[in-house]
């Protein structure tokens, strides 16, 4: 476990929808350098806790402060803009434009992006254009997406569009990565990779991330600490050995099945 400062804080966290309450003064701590996860039984409320520190829902009350500043209430383009990015349960790629071209778009504030400047400074979109793609095909070799580079997004198989999902996370420099069950219907040798790509990022780029996922192997073996999570409340937090052997994790994985809450 890295001993870094907290990159992001979750502070009695609660959110309500029409008289159900989904997150339940939910209160943690993400470490620079880690690689977290959050786990808990369907109805825990992570996804809907992902949606709130991204800024896609606006906490009923609590504070989420990244880097020592409160990003609740900030709409999800300026949290993106301050380093936290996410991924989807369900990938959302832009299926009509080419792998490639799907981590071009990433940048934000692109010079051609706005009409006058473009006119009057075409030079500088094109030089702009070129550094960024550069830049996307240096990531597309990191994550072994190179030789698809031309192939339409749509195309793609489930486990290469999880590691687009992820190349596009790469594409925006983040301090802080938050992924949404990133090895959801991968195959194995696919989810070793992703898993893979996950550590070296941690060590070459300095990412941070926040990890849900069902898979416990996966869990167990990539993330270091862990956070439980059970009726939108955090209920342990820990080691991988602590967290297998606490009679609240065992209670709340073996309680009855709930719908989850997202």
């Amino acid at each position: 476990m890295a001993d870094g400062h907290p990159i992001l804080e979750v502070r009695d966290v609660v959110k309500d929808f029409d008289g159900l309450r989904a997150v339940s003064g939910c209160s943690f701590q993400v470490k620079e350098g880690t690689i977290t996860g959050l786990i808990g039984p369907n109805g825990a409320g992570k996804t809907t806790l992902f949606n709130l520190i991204t800024g896609f829902l606006r906490c009923s009350s609590g504070q989420i402060l990244f880097d020592g500043k409160r990003i609740d209430g900030l709409p999800p383009h300026q949290v993106f803009r301050r380093g936290v990015v996410r991924t989807f349960q369900i990938p959302r790629e832009l299926k009509r434009m080419t792998v490639l071209e799907n981590l071009m778009v990433v940048p934000s504030d692109q010079i051609g992006e706005n009409l006058l400047k473009a006119w009057l400074l075409p030079w500088a979109v094109s030089r702009q254009e070129k550094d960024t793609q550069e830049k996307a095909l240096d990531i597309l070799k990191y994550t072994n997406l190179f030789a698809l580079r031309d192939e339409y997004a749509g195309n793609l198989s489930t486990g290469q569009k999880r590691l687009l999902e992820f190349s596009r996370a790469l594409m925006s420099e983040p301090w802080l990565v938050l992924l949404d069950e990133p090895a959801a219907g991968v195959n194995p040798s696919l989810m070793n990779e992703l898993a893979d790509h996950i550590v070296r990022a941690v060590n070459d780029l300095g990412v941070t991330f926040l990890v849900i996922e069902h898979d416990m192997n996966l869990v167990m073996r990539l993330c270091d600490p862990i956070i439980v999570m059970s009726d939108g409340v955090t209920i342990a937090e820990g080691s991988p050995e602590s967290i297998q052997q606490d009679p609240k994790v065992l209670e709340a994985y073996l309680g009855y099945g709930r719908n989850e809450r997202t």
